[in-house]
């Protein structure tokens, strides 16, 4: 009998489903701390094993803080949404105030904490995501309303967007805003409301990159990319070398050459190039196959779920981890312009290694509530 149970138990969809969420979140993150160590050999400052270290670090902090979110209370996180809604939107700000935020290429994005920096734009991700599913489950009858089901989140969206491009942060403010627009979406804003603000928002998006001479010619480099390989598509032309060298097998772990200063950023925004160049076609299209199934699985389960609140909360989850792969490997394969945004579980950067176990953490408690609903005490009054 204990074992026909435990057998059952392991064969619930969203059991398997948190299995393989766990797999590829630790299959992913071992995979980046080892390109992490080949890439890191030429670092002339921190040595090979200065990146490892720091990212093992974060990953920890990672680890723990997803576990943390895979068992919580979930009606305690929606009480307490606004707070943390709130002090999302104070980091970002506080990242425009000179002499807290930290300034690095330009940007104004960073928040040192003793010897960490730490990104606010990353978890104002968390803040977005629980913010609108709080909002929307709690106004369920309204949601085809003016104020109440378009309005009103939208100003909530705008306020986030708004202070991220402020520092800028061009690519992390589209993100935010396309999972946003999607989760009103889903949600059920009409897309007679979304449709016409999110074709201005595209516009005036596009007015602000016109005028900024930096990134226009990062936009553009990407159509011509060999006419500036010497100028702004220097970083895409040794990205896509190292895809061309690396071939179907890799030339081989740690012997890249495209990670010797050649290729700028090989440890964070270009990674998935190095793991093309070393590791090969096979192993690249093994991570394109990993975030592919998981979003189609957990798409697949999540239609099972009867509450809103826990529906918009997977869904915002997936969405980012997901939707900021596809972004990073289509900048990195000239598919997209090019913009600097994180590989998830892989790039070197804590803040979004954070979000993104948090991520897996509350897809994963979901799952878990699903499957076993009486393991849910209700609170006695």
């Amino acid at each position: 009998m204990a074992e026909a149970t435990v057998e059952r138990a392991v064969a619930k969809p969203g059991n398997l489903i948190t299995i393989y969420l766990i797999a590829v979140a630790l299959g992913l993150t071992t995979l980046g701390l080892v390109m992490l160590f080949s890439a890191g050999v030429a670092e002339r400052f921190t040595g090979p094993h200065g990146l490892l270290v720091k990212q093992i670090i974060w990953l920890g902090l990672s680890f723990m803080l997803g576990l943390y979110v895979a068992f919580m209370n979930l009606d305690w996180l929606r009480k307490h949404t606004w707070w943390i809604f709130g002090l999302c939107a104070l980091a970002l700000f506080l990242t425009l105030i000179p002499g807290i935020g930290i300034k690095v290429n330009g940007a104004q994005r960073w928040i040192g904490i003793g010897p960490l920096r730490v990104q606010p734009s990353e978890f104002a991700k968390i803040g977005l995501v629980f913010g609108l599913a709080a909002y929307f489950s709690s106004r369920q009858r309204e949601i085809k309303t003016l104020l109440h089901g378009f309005f009103i989140p939208s100003v909530l969206v705008g306020l986030i967007c708004g202070l991220i491009i402020l520092q800028p942060d061009f690519g992390t403010c589209f993100l935010c805003g396309a999972v946003a627009a999607s989760m009103m979406f889903m949600a059920g804003t009409s897309l007679r409301w979304l449709l016409p603000v999110a074709g201005l928002a595209i516009f005036v998006f596009s007015l602000l990159i016109y005028f900024d001479p930096h990134r226009i010619r990062r936009v553009t480099s990407f159509l011509d990319v060999e006419a500036n390989a010497h100028d702004s598509g220097y970083q895409l032309w040794q990205g896509m070398l190292a895809f061309g060298v690396g071939g179907v097998n890799g030339v081989g772990l740690g012997m890249g050459r495209q990670q010797m200063h050649f290729l700028p950023e090989a440890h964070t925004d270009f990674i998935f190039p190095v793991i093309g160049e070393e590791l090969g076609l096979v192993c690249t299209l093994g991570i394109v196959v990993c975030f592919l199934l998981m979003f189609v699985w957990v798409s697949w389960r999540l239609r099972q779920t009867p509450k809103l609140y826990e529906y918009l909360l997977v869904m915002g989850a997936l969405l980012f981890v997901c939707l900021q792969a596809i972004i990073n490997m289509g900048v990195v394969t000239g598919s997209m312009p090019t913009k600097g945004m994180s590989l998830p579980f892989i790039s070197y950067g804590g803040s979004n290694l954070m979000v993104t176990f948090v991520f897996v953490g509350l897809m994963i408690n979901v799952f878990r509530r699903l499957d076993n609903p009486k393991s849910l005490k209700p609170r006695v009054l």
